[in-house]
Parts: C-alpha cells; structure tokens; sequence
C-alpha cells in the first residue's frame, strides 16, 4: 500500500508539474529505437484539415527526468490524414525510407530508458512513455500506435501500442502496417565494416602516459571515435564485459601498451575467442582507471579469420620503476609473472569489501609493512610509506566470482598442502593487466598448482624458540573462543541477555556457533600451544564467562592437558572474588584476558591482580566542531575496553612479573575521531579510531606497574603497531625531543570515578623495553589487516627481564595464512577444514624465551679425617699431589 501512494503521489506531481493539455490531432504514431544509431518517429495529423506545425518541437525526457529535451523544431504543414518520419541524422543510422515518404532528419540521442513527446509551445501534446519513471522500458524495440487510436494524449497509455521486434522498420510511411502494404520485410541492416577506415595503432590509444592521449585533460572520452583492430587475447563476461585486443605487431616500444579492453556492456558473443582478428570502432574512455574502446551502444565490430594468441609477455618492474608505472606499460595486454617479476602476495584470497568479492593481492619485492609499525605516526617517513604502499598493490582477480572455499585460479587449494602465505612468491600465472575502482586488476586467464608459489617464508611445525632459554612466556589471542553457545554448554558471559542472545549469531556469543566449529578451534589451539612449549601463557578473546568447571578457560585447559604429560601440565590464574565484577567475571566485556602457568616450573606468588581500564562516556553536545561554517554538537558516546590481569610469580630466587592487556579495538570511533572528521574514515595518523583512548589505557598502566619490585613483562594486544602512540608511551616517549603531542582521551572515568575530564599531554614514557625491537628491529610483525603487516601484539619488559631475553619470536601460523581455513564454515563451503595449528587464529602468537638459570648450590668442602694417626693433613695432600685423592660426595 504504501509504495501506491508513493507512486500515485509521483504521478500526481509530475501531472502538476506539465502545462495543461491543448486540443490537437497530431500524435505519435510510431517509435524506432533499433541497432545502434537506428532511430525514428513517426508523427500523424489524424484531423480532416492540414495542421501548421510551425510551433510543434518533438521533444524527449531522459530516463527519470520530468524537463524535456528538444530533438528538432517542427515545421511547415502536415495534410490532412498525413505521416512525417523525423530519423536519426547519424551515418551509421541503417533506416532507409521509401522516396514517397515525407521526412526529415534530426540528432536523435533518445535511448530505452527514455520517453518522447511533442510539444505546442510549452505545452505537452502527446506522449510515448511515462515522464518521471527510469529502466529500459522501450529498448530494441519497434512501438507503433494502434489504427484507431485519433485523439492525441498528454498522458501515456500503454495499451494503445503494440511492440515489434527490433529493427522492424516497413512500417514507418505508413499509419499501421507497412509501407504501401508492403511484405513487411525489414531493410537489411548494414554489417560494420572496417574497410576504409583510418585504423589506429593501439599503442597510439594507450599513449605512455596513465590516461590515453586522445582524451581531453579534465574530460573523461575522445571527442571522436576511433577504430583499432588486433587479435583477441581474452574474454570477459562476468567483471569485465566485454574483450582485449592485441596488436597482432607493436611498436616494440616498453613504454606503451600494445592491449586494450573494447567494453560492450554485455559477455562477447561466442564469435569473439582468443585468437580471432576483430575490428571495433568507438570511443576512446577512462573508466576508474581503464583505458577502453567503448562500443556498448551501437557494437560496431567486424570479426575477422582465427589466428595465433600472442605470447604473455614477462612482466618486470624496472629499475628505479614503481608497480603502478610498470603496470600502466602492459595495460590490457596478457603478462605472465615469473621469478624476474619479483611478485609477493601481500594479502591472501580473501573477501574485498571495496570490489564486494574475494580476490588475492600481490605486491613488488616483499609485502607490505604498516607504516605506523616502522616510522612515528605522521611523521614524513610514514607518510612517504603509505603513499608507495598504494601504488605497489596489484589485486589478483577471475572473471567470475568463485563459490565459498574456493581460488577460482587455484584448484587445489587446500589447508594442508595447496595454501597460500603472505610472502609467498608468485609464479607461472598468466593474466590481462586491467583496472577497476582506480586500482590495477590482474584478471587471471589460467590455473595455478602449489608449486608454482616460491615459499619465502614457509610454515614451520613448531617455533624456533621452544626450546631456549630457561623460560618462555607467550602472548596469543584465541580469536573469541566461546562456550556459551547451548550446543557447547559453557555459561553465559556478562554481555548476555539470555540463552537465545548467546545462540544468535549476531548476539553475545561472538565464536563457534555449533560444537563442530568449537571442537576445530579449540583443537588448532591446543596443538598451537602444545608446540609453544611455554611456561606462561596469556590469553586474549577467550569469553568471559568466570572460571567454574564448564567455563571457556576450563574447557581450555581440560584440552591442554589431555594432549600433555603431567609433568608439563598447566594451570590457570584466577583471581580473588573481590576483584570479580558480580563475583563472577574480569569486566564487564564479553570476552576477556587470561593466565596458564605451568606449576613445574614457575610458583604464583601473592595474589593476581586486576587493572582496571579507563572508559569514555560523553553526553551528547559536550564538543562542537566547525563543519565549513555550521557548528555541529558532538554525539554521546559510552566506550568500553578489557580489564588487565596481573600475576607475579617466583622463579628460583627471582620476581617476574606477567601482564596481559587486550585494548581497545581500532574499528569504532570514540569521541575524538568525532572532533577530527574521522568517525567514518580512518584518521589520518594511520592509527585507526580511538587511540587517544589507548593511549589512557597505557597511562593507566604505566602508573599502575611502576612500583613492580623485581622483573615486569606486559604482554598482549595493544590493538597498536610498534611505532604507535599507545606502545610509544609505555617504552621510551619523550615530549622533549618528540616532533608531536601524544595525548589521552576526554570525558574517561576510571573504577566509576572521573578520570580525565579533558585529555592531558603525555610528558614522558614508563620506560619499558619492545623485546621485539631489541631483537630484530621494528619490521616484524604478527597481524595482517588490508594487506600490510605489524605487530598489535607485543613484550615490553622493564630492563632486569630485557637483559634476560634469550630468543623472541612471532610464530608466523596465523597471520601470513588464508582466514578460509579458520574454524568457522560460513564463508568457505565445502573447503576441507584442517586440525593443525595454522589458522587456529588471526593474530600470531609471541613467544619469549628468557634466561633464569637454576642456581648452581656450592660446593661443599672437604673435611678432613683423622684415621687415628694415619696420613693426617700431610697424607691428603702428598696424596693430591699424586692424583690419588678420594672423591667427596
């Protein structure tokens, strides 16, 4: 009901909007809208007397537009019972009319989706079409006015019409039927032909430079059109409709491509294979980045003998060359990568929220690094990275979009053998360089095997540092491992409304949503751990659903165990009621951070502690920006981020103190992203939302640990990169010498009290150690987001547990993998699922292997004996001397 009144209204006003009807008898008696420029309108003065058309315009409305468009000024007078026929004034228009016919030609540019009328001055005569609406309504069609149709009309009726099939021009000359009673046969329309045409090399269309040359700076096609012919190298029928042509011989030039892509809006007739010669003629365009012979409209091509398909050219990025300028040399041509093409995948086939399908990225000579991990927010140098990083990204493409769990390109793909890693090098795929939403596309014409990926940095079984060192401590997010789902059977966690909120896959429960799905992820966790080989471990995203015998963190451990001898088996932190919000959790979050031990080899000493994390809350109006001239008032916000948990614990005669901290997460925005313009877009420090809120978070915990007698480790996720604001502040920032202020949020309350009413500056950091950094510099990375990698979880030590630090390592099973082999089934349909340690998250685990060596107890001296005058003191020592002294136990 409502859409009728919304389309009863729609007419209602556009009838408002039209002059009132005058009295006439001439009408439209027939509409052509045929191939390509083959259009007509047959007007009729169906009166006994002959009209004066001076006045009369014949007008059209382009698709929902309610202002019309002339098409040509009518004029001199039409008899009585008489036919005019206006044709579209375009060469290529294929209408040939009868002698006898009185016509006339005009630019006729309406297409399907438009209607036309005639127009008395200002005042609409008669319409074919209802003005206002959009589609194709009349495309490829023949539309001729029944006999006894007389009175000319403003208003559209459909049923007074009757559709032919396309190109059906006899009757035109003639009121209904055809011309002179004629046999109805249709005149032959005239196959294109390129034969004396000015062929234009299409290297000379591609030009050298990002836009081809033929098209006007500012505008976005050729004034003219033009015809190229080559050889077929692809088809396109599903991303890009339409095919490449190929110089069937080049400029020999590296500088200018010898391929483009003709568009025809539509798949290639069959006609159209690899191989075959074909000729188009169109206009040249720049569509998102694409050069393309645009031939949609009219389809102006000759499709000549089958011959060779061009050789792939070997694609390589020259000296001192970007991707982007290397790719623009091959544009629309077939390239083959191979080992001189230097090509890393940088993101793995994954979903592509801007393209809205799943496709791979590959970048020149190694993966992209997030800028923000290696140089200082905003600084030149992470700008200048972020600037190159956009421009050597090529997205690995098919034409047609692959089923869930499937590479389109690589057929056997698989979790155990066939995957693909972040790094992995690229070779003996062939493709045609193209564009699409202003990025290069490699759009793949073949299939791949795993051998043809050059391993770089290959999956290893366990870390390097399970073995070192005295200790290990490792840091690993679970990526939500929840029980509360019924099919599992955990409890609730504090985010829970009830049991039906944790069964709902948009609800509380945000993990495994079947006991198949929990078992695989719990599995891959458990044989990730077991190789781990740590003494402590902390966790991140397990739910927060207490500590009782059917709890996330006990299920967890129960599994743990199950696969370990007991001498290796572990236990987890709990701690005291008091610090439990409603007795029960730590925080009030979903899922939350936790602490295994190994009792055999590390004691708790004391009572964990809680740490709580700052929150934000703003009513709204509490800031105002200037958005060019309107004063805007803020919004309300209510921002929330995970407690930390703290255990001390005694190793031999020594302290070490663990910390595991999950802050808040980048994606949605706080207050000051609000005030910056950024709470739809990523700031532009590259820092994502809410980091002045981490920031508050680290403050906190800076003063919270500074007075931790003996050695102090903070792990976890910080949802920060190595060179960001969050990590700066609680390592070695120093307002002195900074090149910016770093400062905490506003509006934070800290355990229900207020905290900061407005964000303060950050003078000097806690002074903690990146291990990390130590060891390898700040290029390492455990976490791929969009194709760049970093770090979001780090180790930072105070200096009595820095120079312990034996081996630091991110077990790369994670990061660098495709999130089709995780646990869940949703997105990747039939794909085999495997219980190995790869993909059993998205973050990697950290481990660090620390030196606390057992004492070495002293050696006792000897005691003498006196055997009743035998060799006394004097004896022993001749004895030494004569390498016959007795042992001491």
């Amino acid at each position: 009901m409502d859409n009728v009144k919304k389309l009863s209204v729609l007419a209602l006003s556009i009838a408002a909007a039209l002059p009132a009807v005058a009295n006439a008898d001439v009408l439209i008696s027939e509409y052509v809208e045929g191939s390509g420029y083959s259009k007509a309108v047959e007007i009729y003065n169906s009166g006994s007397t002959a009209v004066d058309l001076t006045g009369y315009s014949l007008v059209y409305y382009s698709k929902g537009e309610t202002a019309p468009k002339k098409i040509l000024d009518l004029s001199g007078s039409l008899g009585a019972n008489a036919i005019k026929v206006i044709t579209n004034n375009h060469k290529d228009n294929a209408i040939v009319l009868d002698a006898a016919v009185d016509s006339q030609s005009a630019a006729i540019y309406f297409n399907g989706d438009d209607k036309v009328g005639i127009l008395k001055g200002d005042t609409l005569v008669d319409l074919f079409g209802e003005v206002g609406t959009t589609g194709d309504w009349a495309k490829d069609i023949t539309a001729e006015r029944n006999a006894n149709v007389t009175a000319a009309s403003s208003t559209y009726v459909e049923s007074e019409w009757t559709t032919k099939a396309k190109n059906t021009f006899s009757g035109l000359g003639a009121r209904s039927g055809d011309f002179g009673g004629g046999t109805g046969t249709d005149p032959e329309v005239p196959a294109f032909s390129c034969v004396g045409e000015t062929i234009t090399p299409i290297y000379e269309v591609q030009g050298v430079g990002r836009v081809s040359p033929l098209i006007e700076e500012g505008k976005f096609e050729s004034a003219e059109e033009v015809t190229i012919s080559g050889v077929v190298t692809a088809r396109g029928e599903s991303l890009f409709k339409g095919f490449y042509l190929q110089e069937i011989k080049g400029d020999n030039s590296p500088y200018t491509s010898d391929g483009v892509f003709v568009y025809l809006g539509e798949a290639a007739p069959e006609e159209i294979q690899p191989g075959v010669e074909v000729c188009v003629q169109g206009k040249v365009k720049d569509f998102y980045g694409l050069t393309q012979v645009d031939i949609k409209a009219d389809k102006k091509m000759a499709v000549g003998e089958m011959g060779e398909v061009p050789a792939p050219e070997a694609f390589y990025v020259a000296d001192g060359e970007s991707l982007g300028d290397a790719l623009n040399r091959y544009e629309g041509m077939n390239i083959v990568l191979d080992a001189g093409s230097d090509m890393k995948v940088t993101r793995s086939f994954s979903y592509d929220y801007a393209g809205r399908r799943n496709n791979m990225v590959l970048s020149h000579k190694s993966p992209l690094m997030k800028p923000t991990q290696v140089f200082a927010p905003l600084s030149d140098e992470a700008i200048a990275l972020q600037e190159a990083n956009r421009g050597n990204e090529l997205y690995v493409e098919s034409d047609y979009k692959a089923k869930n769990g499937e590479v389109p390109y690589f057929p056997t793909f698989n979790a155990e053998t066939g995957y693909i890693r972040i790094g992995d090098q690229l070779t003996n795929m062939t493709g045609m360089v193209s564009y699409s939403y202003g990025a290069p596309r490699l759009v793949v014409t073949n299939e791949i095997t795993a051998g043809d990926f050059i391993r770089i940095n290959d999956r290893t079984q366990s870390p390097e540092v399970a073995t070192q060192g005295d200790i290990r401590v490792a840091s690993f997010n679970v990526l939500n491992l929840f029980t509360s789902d019924s099919d599992i059977g955990g409890p609730l966690n504090p985010m829970c409304k009830d049991q039906a909120d944790a069964d709902a896959s948009r609800g509380c429960g945000r993990g495994a949503h079947s006991l198949e799905d929990y078992l695989l992820q719990r599995t891959k966790i458990v044989n990730a751990i077991k190789e781990m080989n740590a003494d402590v471990i902390g966790l991140m995203e397990i739910e927060n659903n207490g500590f009782s015998e059917h709890s996330s963190i006990q299920y967890l451990l129960n599994a743990i165990n199950a696969e370990l001898p007991a001498a290796d088996a572990y236990a987890f932190i709990e701690v005291n009621d008091a610090d439990k919000y409603k007795g029960e959790f730590i925080g009030s979050d979903a899922i939350t951070v936790g602490l295994l031990y190994r009792p055999s080899t590390v004691k708790p000493t004391g009572d964990a502690f809680v740490i709580a994390t700052p929150e934000q809350h703003s009513v709204a109006g509490v800031a105002t920006r200037d958005n060019n001239g309107t004063v805007e008032e803020s919004p309300s916000y209510d921002k929330y981020q995970r407690h930390s948990l703290a255990q001390t614990f005694q190793i031999h005669d020594e302290k070490l103190t663990v910390v595991v901290n999950h802050l808040k997460s980048k994606g949605s925005g706080c207050l000051e992203d609000w005030l910056e313009f950024s709470e739809s877009k990523d700031p532009a420090d590259l820092q994502g939302k809410c980091n002045e809120f981490r920031v508050s978070a680290a403050k906190v915990l800076g003063e919270s640990l500074k007075d931790v007698e003996g050695g102090l480790l903070v792990i976890g996720d910080m949802n920060a990169y190595g060179m960001e604001d969050p990590v700066a502040v609680l390592t070695d920032y120093d307002a002195s010498t900074a090149k910016r202020e770093i400062v905490t949020a506003s509006w934070t309350t800290l355990n229900g009290e207020v905290y900061e009413r407005e964000g303060s500056k950050i003078d000097k950091g806690y002074g903690l150690v990146n291990l990390n950094t130590q060891a390898h510099g700040p290029a390492t990375f455990g976490y791929s987001y969009s194709g760049e990698l970093g770090n979001l979880d780090h180790a930072l030590a105070n200096t009595q547990v820095a120079d312990k630090l034996v081996g630091i390592e991110d077990w790369n099973i994670n990061s660098v993998e495709s999130d089709l082999f995780e646990y869940p089934s949703k997105y990747s349909g039939d794909l085999a699922k495997s219980e190995n340690a790869f993909s059993s998250s998205d973050h990697d685990p950290v481990i660090i292997a620390l030196e606390y060596p057992a004492p070495i107890p002293p050696k006792p001296e000897p005691t003498p004996k006196d055997d009743g005058g035998s060799l006394g003191y004097l004896g022993l020592a001749l004895l030494s001397l004569l390498g016959l002294r007795r042992k001491t136990r």
